[in-house]
């Protein structure tokens, strides 16, 4: 009887210990979410890459983040780097789940995307093992007017890969990959601009004060293309992030029926000449709002982004939400 009681004991501990291990209201950045079998799986900045999983996509649960320790190949190509790591994008593709990721220098196109790669993402399964297969290429300061860093892999209507890319600089990218998935195809020298605030090319716009000097005042980044029905549409976040209560995050959209654009926004202006329709922008509630993912499961397509919560500091939370299309634009629904 004693020892049943003190299983009794245990087994409540552990539920206990597990209820709390599930959060609400979580703190993310740079969010992407994607769902296998019955788990939603959050990947999102920081050390290691982050990484929650949850069942019912309210309460969330933090797992162990994808590396254990800063990848080598990163540390030697970006000097300081110490494994804070910005911006993956999750997909899957002939049985692999392609996981690409970001390292910077923060205000400097210092940077470079790797991608890794598992079997599930399931971590209790005993195949549960990211391999990381490092760079799929770099931006160097003085040599590319762009920057490698919030990579989203798109597939084009033949099946071909690319990754569209960017902040600051010259604007968001588009990059041919390779069958494999882990290297480019194309000539960085040469990479067609497909979104920027400039107006042309030889627009000069400075940055605010209190921004590196060295990134520009072409704030735009963090592009997300995905296909619906005839055409292609590419999310981007403008203005500034991660600035709590003085942050000034919003999302615009444009579309295209060619993946390689150009672009136009709901007035016909192309995002490669400084186009772009405002989709979600902060509120009363909401200081800033960006750097959005979008997946389809559960019959219907979601959005899921950041946004710095007036009632808390400004700190970065997670909002996910349901997308609806109104005369062939998105339109995100409010929770209710």
């Amino acid at each position: 009887m004693k020892n049943f009681g003190l299983q009794l004991v245990v087994l409540f501990l552990g539920v206990n210990v597990y209820a709390q291990d599930l959060r609400t209201n979580i703190s993310v950045h740079d969010p992407v979410i994607v769902k296998h079998d019955s788990t939603y799986t959050i990947f999102c900045t920081g050390m290691g890459i982050a990484m929650w999983s949850s069942v019912d996509k309210i309460h969330w649960k933090p797992e162990k983040p994808v590396f254990d320790k800063a990848p080598q190949w990163a540390v030697d190509a970006i000097p300081g780097f110490k494994g804070h790591i910005w911006a993956p994008d999750i997909s899957y593709h002939n049985g692999l789940y392609y996981l690409y990721y970001s390292v910077s220098a923060f205000g400097k196109n210092t940077s470079a995307i790797g991608v890794a790669t598992n079997t599930t993402l399931h971590t209790n399964d005993p195949a549960y093992k990211w391999t990381d297969h490092g760079k799929v290429f770099q931006s160097v300061p003085g040599k590319t007017n762009w920057n490698a860093i919030d990579p989203n892999l798109i597939t084009d209507k033949d099946g071909t890969p690319y990754l569209v890319f960017g902040s600051f600089w010259d604007g968001l990218k588009l990059v041919k990959l390779n069958p494999d998935r882990l290297g480019i195809a194309d000539n960085t020298d040469s990479l067609p601009t497909i979104a920027t605030r400039k107006k042309s090319p030889s627009e000069n716009l400075p940055p605010i004060a209190g921004n590196p000097v060295d990134a520009g005042g072409n704030a735009i980044e963090a592009p997300y293309l995905y296909a619906h029905e005839k055409y292609f549409y590419l999310f981007a976040s403008i203005d500034y992030c991660c600035k709590g209560p003085q942050s000034t995050y919003k999302m615009i959209i444009g579309r295209s029926k060619n993946l390689k654009g150009p672009y136009l926004d709901k007035n016909g202006i192309a995002m490669n000449k400084g186009g772009g329709t405002i989709l979600l922008e902060g509120d009363k509630n909401w200081y800033g709002v960006g750097h959005n993912g979008v997946a389809h499961f559960d019959g219907a397509d979601y959005i899921i982004f950041h946004g710095y919560d007036a009632a808390d500091r400004g700190i970065s939370k997670l909002r996910l939400q349901k997308l609806n299309w109104v005369k062939g634009w998105p339109v995100i629904e409010e929770n209710k």
